[in-house]
């Protein structure tokens, strides 16, 4: 009887807290049914899939709210209705709210987590500081021409041998984000250095996870609990320990009194900053902020590209026709002897309607990052409160079939036009947009043409002898991976495609 009595009290509770969520405050765009507790995460499978986001949308509409335990969620599909909130309303939408996995994690700290004037102060820093180092200049240019080149170096010493490419694609790449925040390389044997990548890929991975899901609904329970979540927090202290010494030897080098003009790398910019601001109250030039921004520009840095490359040379097996093409045009059009610049990309329509393709078909960062909204507005009809979590679904304009022909093909022509030229798409927003844009989009559009074009010039990229499956389905995570493969690259003598057919857009084709 006791017991009896006691469940009823307990379900009635939960569902008093379940109405008042729903009733007792604003008023959000209708979504699908939510459960008390849960919300929609039994619908959404305890995550956030990009197609399951998509498909939502065919029966709710552009906009729509998802319920992550108790937490409304809008979401935005389409090109139209992303716009709205990244460029049209863009100051509308600069918060970023901080679930309670990452706020017991990494706090309100950096640039990426952070909101309002602690956002504006970090990401001004950044942007200027990236530009004093060469963003968009040749000095990081040629840094990125070296590290290419020593990939290629890498790859030829495997003589043709069936490889995952993933470490030492990885390892490259990070090497250029490292250069920018630590102002150092490192060498693939380095052992601290694979600890910081291992401890980096596991922090980001941390958030497409099954637990963050019941982390961020039950976060006073999970605090006390063992399990995986235990393992990031573990991993994020040993980003930050190595960070820290890093900070650490910057200040000897500098000692202790880092003076303008000396500064070499993000460290040495921010140790000049904090001293030039020091005795302001308004300052949010910080250790904690410091620590953070480092670790928020090496994460961001190193799993994007990193894993559009990835992407970039699987298709390259998978569609060997358009590989073909990339190298004719590359053998036809510039000079095998000299380093591949940047600035080439105008000259390869072809290769860069691939990259720019592999990236949209890819579509490595999935759903995006959440945004908050900073004041009421209206977004598409509806009233939207201050406050509200949005979450604009890159995905759903990556493959919106208004603006691409075929949205579940990949199909260089997307950015060809009939004579072949490149054509840019408005729809095109795999670096998202607005104020709260990728900040070091520059930069990691030269590594992809560098990288992309340099190893496609040197290798032909294939399946080990006998194989013919290729698997080109994504692992679900932070970010959408390939499967691990097995690859070789295969030697090319030079200009051996120059005569081989036409330069020119091949057939779409498909794997979805």
């Amino acid at each position: 009887m006791i017991s009896g009595l006691l469940a009823i009290v307990i379900l009635s509770l939960l569902v008093w807290n379940y109405l008042r969520n729903r009733w007792g405050g604003p008023q959000y765009p209708p979504g699908p049914p939510a459960l008390p507790i849960l919300g929609n995460l039994w619908t959404l499978k305890f995550q956030l899939h990009h197609d399951t986001l998509i498909q939502l949308a065919q029966v709710y509409g552009d906009v729509y709210t998802v319920w992550l335990g108790h937490t409304p969620v809008i979401v935005l599909n389409g090109y139209r209705a992303v716009r709205e909130v990244l460029i049209s309303h863009s100051e509308d939408f600069t918060g970023r709210p901080v679930l309670p996995l990452f706020m017991d994690l990494i706090g309100e700290k950096g640039v990426i987590l952070t909101s309002g004037y602690t956002w504006k102060q970090q990401r001004r820093f950044a942007l200027t500081t990236l530009r004093s180092l060469g963003l968009g200049k040749r000095r990081l240019e040629a840094l990125i021409q070296e590290e290419a080149q020593s990939l290629l170096e890498q790859f030829a010493a495997r003589g043709g041998t069936p490889m995952d490419l993933a470490a030492s694609v990885t390892h490259s790449v990070s090497n250029i984000i490292s250069l920018v925040v630590f102002g150092k390389r490192f060498l693939p044997g380095d052992r601290a250095f694979q600890e910081l990548h291992t401890a980096a890929e596991l922090v980001v991975a941390a958030s497409g996870t099954l637990w963050a899901r019941i982390y961020d609904l039950a976060p006073g329970l999970m605090r006390l609990l063992p399990g995986p979540h235990k393992k990031a927090f573990r991993y994020f202290h040993i980003l930050c320990a190595f960070i820290q010494r890093e900070i650490e030897q910057h200040r000897e080098t500098l000692r202790g009194q880092p003076a303008a003009g000396q500064e070499m790398d993000v460290i040495d910019f921010y140790l000049t900053q904090i001293c030039k601001t020091r005795g302001d109250l308004s300052s949010t030039y910080t250790e904690d902020n410091m620590v953070q921004l480092v670790a928020d520009l090496f994460m961001a840095g190193t799993e994007t590209v990193t894993t559009t490359l990835r992407w970039a040379l699987l298709y390259m097996v998978a569609f060997p026709d358009i590989q073909e093409q990339v190298q004719r045009e590359l053998d036809a059009l510039l000079d095998p002897s000299r380093v591949i610049r940047y600035e080439d990309r105008d000259r390869l329509p072809f290769t860069n309607a691939v990259i720019h393709e592999i990236q949209r078909f890819a579509n490595v960062v999935s759903v995006g990052i959440v945004r908050r909204c900073v004041k009421e507005t209206e977004l598409r009809g509806f009233a939207v409160p201050q406050g509200a979590i949005v979450l604009p679904n890159l995905s759903s304009v990556l493959y919106d079939p208004e603006y691409w022909e075929t949205p579940r093909e990949f199909n260089p022509k997307h950015f060809l036009d009939t004579e072949g030229n490149f054509v840019a798409k408005e729809a095109f927003l795999p670096f998202s947009a607005g104020h709260r844009g990728c900040l070091g989009e520059q930069l990691a559009r030269t590594e992809l043409f560098l990288f992309f074009s340099s190893l496609l010039r040197r290798f032909s990229f294939r399946l080990p002898e006998g194989e013919t499956q290729l698997r080109l389905d994504c692992v679900l995570a932070a970010t959408l991976q390939p499967y691990p493969h097995q690859i070789r690259a295969v030697l090319r003598s030079p200009r051996r495609h120059v005569n081989s057919g036409e330069v020119g857009a091949g057939e779409p084709r498909t794997d979805l």
